[in-house]
């Protein structure tokens, strides 16, 4: 493993201490899912039979959302009309593990809401609801009031624009002048030609469209990028400038580094939308974590390849920029276990992909041939294989005192290093209902030594159209029947 590689799964270890500020344009993402199969006959358009309705976080919400699923505090300040949408957004943030809010809300506007339709995993139209009057003096000393009140608390500034009215030239001015003054490091994602108007930041996070508009330069080659980023710099006072490129990666340019060009990784591109909070939110959070500004880069350009291969507006949890790192190695077992949110993000990407989720579950203390069986049987029933885990304190409580053998931690390596396992999560409760219900596997596999009945969530699984296996058993293994052949063994 490369020493950079090494330096950023280091880096992954310290996200949680990240404290980070946001404040920008939030809005509602709404996705509508569905098939098409026919063109109407009112006119040459595609007919989109919907199956299913998504609301996320968009814009600073979803830089958030990004911040949040790398394991940082995030407090974010941003403003929404008195509306559902509005509603909708705070609900959303209220439920992100270490988000606190402090938005404000003004009766008198619309909440900004982008709703893509998608068929397959091809997005077919985006609507948009924005208001682009101007915010009220009120409204921008209320925004300016919560920022400034929570900088003295952050370790980076994320300036999220997109261009909805709520980041003005004097908003603008103020909170980049106060985080310099507290020694706060600014990220800023900038819209429109002027980029001066973030004088003072330390990072601009400009895709290549934005960049090339903004320096009314070419863009195309490294060297383009170079000088146009170069001149952003020294024209509008930026200390360094990220370009994300697309498929030709990404162009650092800062004093501390010189250019620095970070290849993107090959893998297939489904869906771009979102991946620019990406970008700026795990740089933020990578600096907050104490990396260095390349360090801080190469991280979100791998958080960023992750998100662009999913379907719609994504994150990028920490199993899963693990995954990236290790993709060319042999073995991937810390990037298959994972946490109940990501586990829902991974099952969410199968589902687009048409995959059908199987699931079980169970202690596994002493891997045996009766699990290596069951498990085998189980991934054979679909296309992807979810073992749900006992925690050490949920075994503890149903086999007594001296089990696990195993702490949770051995026991779920062992199983993501099988390759009839993708995923293992951990769950702390005596049942799995739970993680059933969230993850909502189409099968579900117990041993034939239950009945139909008497398996947990099958009444569950059954009524969104999934079925249930029983696995057959191989005779005389159990975990049990081992350790007292070892007790005997070791008295005898």
């Amino acid at each position: 493993m490369t020493s950079q590689k090494t330096d950023m799964l280091q880096l992954l270890d310290r996200l949680s201490s990240a404290r980070i500020v946001i404040v920008g344009d939030v809005m509602l993402d709404r996705f509508v899912y569905g098939d098409v199969d026919r063109v109407s006959p009112e006119a040459p358009v595609p007919v989109l039979g919907i199956r299913r309705e998504e609301a996320m976080l968009g814009g600073a919400g979803n830089v958030a959302r990004n911040a949040s699923a790398l394991g940082a505090s995030v407090k974010i300040i941003g403003l929404c009309g008195d509306d559902d949408a509005g509603n909708a957004v705070a609900k959303l943030l209220s439920e992100l593990p270490g988000v606190q809010t402090g938005l404000v809300v003004d009766k008198t506007r619309s909440t900004s809401v982008k709703t893509r339709f998608v068929a397959g995993n091809q997005q077919l139209l985006r609507t948009d609801i924005d208001d682009d009057r101007l915010v009220s003096d009120g409204t921008v000393k209320a925004l300016i009031a919560a920022t400034l009140e929570n900088l003295p608390q952050a370790d980076a500034l994320v300036i999220s624009d997109y261009a909805k009215g709520v980041l003005g030239d004097d908003l603008l001015a103020t909170v980049i002048a106060a985080a310099k003054d507290a020694g706060v490091p600014v990220v800023a994602d900038p819209k429109g030609h002027d980029f001066s108007r973030y004088r003072g930041a330390d990072v601009l996070t400009p895709n290549r469209a934005e960049l090339q508009a903004a320096s009314m330069l070419p863009v195309g080659s490294d060297e383009e990028a170079e000088v146009a980023a170069g001149q952003i710099q020294e024209e509008c006072g930026i200390a360094a400038i990220l370009a994300t490129r697309g498929p030709q990666g990404m162009t650092l340019m800062a004093a501390e580094t010189g250019p620095l060009h970070i290849a993107t990784e090959a893998r297939e591109v489904f869906d771009v939308s979102g991946a620019g909070d990406t970008v700026v939110a795990a740089l933020a959070v990578g600096l907050a974590a104490g990396a260095d500004l390349g360090l801080a880069s190469a991280f979100a350009n791998q958080a960023a390849g992750v998100v662009v291969g999913k379907v719609g507006t994504a994150v990028a949890w920490p199993n899963d920029v693990v995954s990236a790192l290790h993709s060319g190695e042999l073995h991937n077992v810390e990037g298959k276990i994972s946490g109940i949110a990501g586990a829902k993000d991974i099952r969410a990407r199968w589902q687009q992909n048409g995959d059908k989720v199987v699931f079980t579950n169970g202690c596994f203390d002493l891997v045996h041939p009766g699990h290596v069986s069951l498990l085998s049987q189980a991934r054979t029933a679909g296309d992807r294989l979810v073992v749900g885990l006992n925690s050490d304190q949920s075994v503890k409580r149903l086999k007594g005192d001296a089990r696990p053998v195993q702490t949770e931690a051995a026991r779920a390596t062992v199983l993501a290093s099988l390759s009839a396992v993708d995923l293992v999560v951990v769950f702390d409760e005596d049942t799995p209902l739970e993680l059933i219900e969230a993850l909502r596997p189409d099968i579900l596999v117990k041993g034939a030594d239950y009945a139909e009945s008497e398996v947990v969530g099958g009444e569950q699984v059954k009524s969104w159209g999934g079925k249930i296996v029983l696995a057959e058993l191989v005779d005389g293994q159990s975990t049990s029947n081992t350790i007292s052949k070892l007790n005997k063994d070791n008295n005898s």
